[in-house]
């Protein structure tokens, strides 16, 4: 039977994502060997071996994999059209799954799921914090946020946010000790706090531009951290120089507590955008929270327009 065939279809696409008919089991809320037997008879069916089992892991055919990349779009769709029926519904109603960064988390991200949330109680939320450019569409999440620069060419992106700045930062007594970086270019003779960054591994160089001229500096120092977060913290420690977005240091600024270098050079860039699939239709929840994100953000360019004028 076809809903017999779809069961088993479903269930073999878990395990080949999960790899491991153990963890596939507990999601799919059944026993390893009733899933294991159901992957059996669809092998069997199609002819085919689509796993490769091992008493360690689980591995993907060149066959499996081919099922893999027809049934997992094919899946996500039925999902997402199954989710837009509840346009019909008084309220939006779902799982709505986002990716983001720190930092875009902090000032911009956290405010609208606040809103939709108390708004909408059919809605669930579900923030995936990681800096690292994960492939939402393999990991089945509904958009990412990150900088426009980082978008994915084939995505449908909008921004949601103000241009950003990067700051270079120390304290006064680091500098009273090791002297005021004039260019970019001295801060190979400074101790920098070092990024490495979580997609590549490797370490973040500092970019610099002003009008057409931009520089990339590797920096070296005694610390390296995989957050901005505690980048800061070792910049307030006096650990060394740290290059860390203009507006998470405006209050030390401000306090005196760490002094700003080389702002000449760093000139503003495209803020953070929502990005996901074309392909793929967009939930009434998610809808909700695409357009929570943009009217909060044109509010604000409003409020900074006027800003401007006065």
């Amino acid at each position: 039977m076809l809903r017999d065939e779809l069961g088993d279809l479903a269930a073999f696409l878990v395990v080949a994502e999960e790899k491991s008919f153990t963890r596939a089991a507990a999601r799919l809320g059944t026993s390893q060997p009733s899933l294991s037997q159901t992957v059996r008879r669809l092998e069997e069916r199609l002819g085919v071996r689509l796993l490769i089992r091992t008493t360690r892991n689980v591995a993907v055919t060149e066959a499996g994999e081919q099922l893999v990349n027809t049934l997992r779009p094919a899946f996500s769709d039925i999902d997402n059209r199954l989710q837009a029926l509840s346009q019909f519904r008084d309220k939006p109603a779902g799982t709505v799954r986002i990716t983001a960064g720190q930092h875009a988390a902090d000032t911009l991200i956290w405010p609208a799921i606040n809103e939709v949330l108390h708004t909408y109680p059919d809605i669930k939320v579900e923030l995936s914090l990681d800096s690292a450019l994960t492939d939402i569409v393999s990991e089945r999440f509904d958009a990412g946020i990150r900088l426009g620069e980082q978008v994915e060419q084939d995505m449908i992106a909008s921004r949601i946010g103000p241009e950003l700045r990067l700051a270079v930062v120390g304290t006064p007594d680091y500098f009273a000790r090791h002297g005021v970086p004039a260019s970019p270019h001295d801060l190979t003779h400074h101790s920098c706090i070092n990024i490495r960054l979580p997609s590549s591994g490797g370490i973040y160089v500092w970019e610099f531009n002003q009008g057409e001229r931009e520089l990339n500096v590797r920096v070296d120092g005694q610390f390296i951290v995989n957050n901005i977060v505690a980048t800061l913290k070792a910049a307030e420690a006096g650990l060394g120089l740290a290059m860390v977005m203009e507006d998470m240091v405006q209050a030390q600024l401000e306090a005196g507590s760490l002094v700003r270098v080389l702002e000449a050079w760093c000139e503003p860039f495209a803020g953070y955008h929502i990005y996901y699939p074309s392909r793929r239709l967009l939930s009434p929840a998610f809808q909700v929270f695409l357009q929570t994100l943009r009217q909060r953000n044109e509010a604000a360019e409003k409020q900074r327009r006027e800003k401007r004028l006065r």
